[in-house]
């Protein structure tokens, strides 16, 4: 995958888990507000997983050039 494909995705990401941190931010406390934590760090962490990012793409072109072969 291209870096620049990975730097876009990876941007999305980071930019989703802060808007979602922004907003747990100004609830309040309780069981809302740590569930909208706890999502923000996961959409973070998967900005930084660069293999998860790729595997998509690698098995979109894989089902892709396994239906162009049968064909």
């Amino acid at each position: 995958m291209s870096n620049l494909l990975f730097l876009r995705r990876s941007y999305a990401y980071r930019h989703a888990a802060a808007d979602m941190m922004r907003k747990a931010r100004a609830m309040p406390p309780g069981a809302e507000r740590r569930a909208a934590h706890r999502l923000a760090r996961a959409l973070k962490d998967l900005a930084k997983n660069e293999a998860w990012l790729e595997g998509a793409s690698y098995q979109e072109a894989r089902l892709r050039n396994a239906v162009s072969l049968r064909s």
